[in-house]
């Protein structure tokens, strides 16, 4: 269950994310279950949208009309994809929970990463600190997403 935590984490931080590295990590097998997520996960247009979805995000990230993270868009998009990334990570009973605890990891998440994102910001400016945040969760998205589990 602490995975489907962490990738709720990196969820709060950039929504399609998780989308990307699960996909990754699917086509080449690599998720911890064999389940509905995992197969959805590993075809070729999974795999393709969501690293798309996710490079248009980061990239978007860097423009100075970018809405907060925690606009209700933002948050909705961050539920659904913790949310589904949670249960994909999570043992096969626990989906349910799995689910939910990625999504309230992604929504605390998503407050803390503004408010740290806003004090780096001034600091060090807008393209600058998005391309280390991204940096950052993608390596985090990629470790939790390809790291199997100890009791898998």
């Amino acid at each position: 269950m602490l995975r489907s935590i962490l990738m709720g984490l990196v969820a709060g931080q950039r929504s399609m994310t998780p989308l990307a590295v699960l996909a990754g990590a699917a086509r080449e097998g690599r998720l911890p279950y064999d389940n509905a997520e995992a197969a959805l996960l590993s075809t070729r247009f999974a795999a393709a949208g969501g690293t798309a979805m996710a490079g248009a995000e980061m990239a978007g990230d860097k423009m100075e009309t970018a809405p907060d993270r925690t606009v209700f868009l933002g948050l909705l998009a961050r539920t659904i994809t913790s949310g589904f990334a949670g249960g994909a990570l999570a043992p096969p009973r626990r989906r349910l929970a799995g689910a939910a605890l990625g999504v309230g990891a992604a929504i605390a998440s998503s407050h803390a990463g503004l408010a740290a994102r806003k004090w780096a910001m001034r600091r060090w400016g807008q393209t600058a600190t998005g391309f280390v945040e991204d940096a950052i969760v993608l390596a985090a998205g990629w470790a939790v997403a390809n790291t199997r589990p100890v009791n898998a």
